[in-house]
């Protein structure tokens, strides 16, 4: 458990880092005053003063600011001038006193850097693996930029204690490519020839979800066999699978961009999909599902780290750490108040416009905004928190 806590945070503390010093480098660039950059969200834990920045590691480990001079007209209006009369402060340096194309600049850096980020992870997650990956197929989905081949494969989603398989060696979230040399396609044909061969040895071959490499196992299904149990004591379930494989010079060159794009437009694919099935059964239970906040991630997180292939493990977390901070960068560009998005979206109005929004409007919208997000974000804790103690 403190491992899974350590290792999440450490991953998250690299995508808020990333994306904060996105917002701190181009308002250094365009001479914006950085009062504090902060990891975590208060109350502060430890603080330290570089020059005019205050940089704070808080009690809150999840998420991160920066915080600009002058980001927030209305309440510092007051203090500005109360400085600039006393020869303290410059206006010049405030958030709000630059232009807009620059306040837009300073706002996109941080979902820029996230989705660099994500190119970065992903050309190493590939080159890992060979440039050949899989995922479970929800959805009818059609990645481009890649050779794409759907087939149908069982998993081994449990071993049971003390069983053949556990004694042999099997291993839990690994694929079972064949039975015998028989190549298997789904759960039924492994457990009809599973049953054909009940004291007798068979030979099993097996690949880790990510990696490639192929393992042969021999076991001897049992003839007596325990209750709730099969004969080899393992649990199973069938996935229709789509491997993807970056096969051309031109595919791997661009695979660290289109890989994340894919990943993203078929979550959106799955998420409508799921937003259908709610509706036509009339519950939210469907959709639910799909989401997971910091505790369900980090549930995520113990699960890969449980992975005993050291490479599959690698490439489990690659990829984990790849899919958040691209996420990261779609979401937090969706013109939603409170985000980043949503402080864009007020930009490009007065861009267009050439008259700025009522900054009393703008900031009870992000007050607004950040209290619905927070109120999301404890509904999907919640209900996080009820999976796991119902596993």
């Amino acid at each position: 458990m403190l491992i899974t806590v350590i290792v999440f945070l450490v991953i998250l503390s690299l995508l808020v880092l990333v994306h904060e010093a996105g917002h701190f480098f181009v308002a250094k660039k365009f001479g914006i005053k950085v009062e504090e950059f902060g990891f975590g969200f208060p109350p502060r834990m430890f603080t330290k003063k570089i020059g005019e920045t205050l940089y704070s590691i808080n009690w809150l480990p999840i998420g991160g600011f920066v915080k600009l001079y002058g980001e927030d007209p209305p309440a510092t209006q007051a203090k500005l001038a109360k400085a600039l009369r006393a020869g303290e402060a410059d206006e010049k340096r405030a958030f709000f006193a630059k232009t807009a194309w620059q306040r837009a600049a300073v706002i996109v850096a941080g979902v820029i850097m996230n989705a660099v980020l994500a190119a970065v992870i992903f050309y190493i997650f590939l080159g890992i693996s060979g440039f050949k990956t899989e995922l479970p197929l929800l959805s009818d989905y059609k990645f481009f930029g890649v050779n794409q081949t759907n087939t149908s494969e069982v998993v081994i989603s449990s071993i049971a204690k003390n069983s053949p398989a556990e004694k042999q060696g099997l291993k839990a979230l690994t694929k079972v490519i064949s039975v015998n040399g028989q190549k298997i396609a789904d759960s039924k044909q492994f457990i009809s020839i599973v049953g054909l061969n009940k004291g007798k040895e068979i030979e099993i071959a097996w690949s880790g979800l990510q990696a490639q490499d192929i393992h042969k196992t021999k076991v001897t299904p049992r003839v007596i066999i325990p209750k709730n149990e099969g004969a080899l004591g393992v649990g199973l379930f069938s996935i229709e699978t789509a491997v993807l494989n970056y096969e051309t010079p031109v595919q791997k060159v661009f695979s660290g961009i289109t890989h994340p794009i894919n990943l993203m437009v078929y979550n959106l694919d799955v998420m409508i999909k799921l937003v259908q099935v709610s509706l036509e059964k009339k519950t939210t239970e469907p959709l639910s599902q799909g989401v997971s906040g910091p505790v369900g991630i980090a549930s995520l997180t113990g699960s890969i780290l449980g992975i005993q292939n050291l490479k599959e493990k690698i490439l489990g977390l690659l990829n984990l750490a790849g899919i958040l901070s691209i996420s990261l960068a779609f979401f937090n560009v969706l013109p939603i108040p409170a985000l980043d998005g949503g402080r864009l979206f007020f930009i490009l109005i007065e861009a267009v416009s050439g008259r700025k929004v009522n900054q009393r409007f703008e900031s009870l919208a992000h007050t607004v905004g950040m209290i619905a997000l927070l109120f999301l974000m404890a509904l999907i804790t919640f209900k996080d928190v009820g999976k796991l103690f119902l596993r």
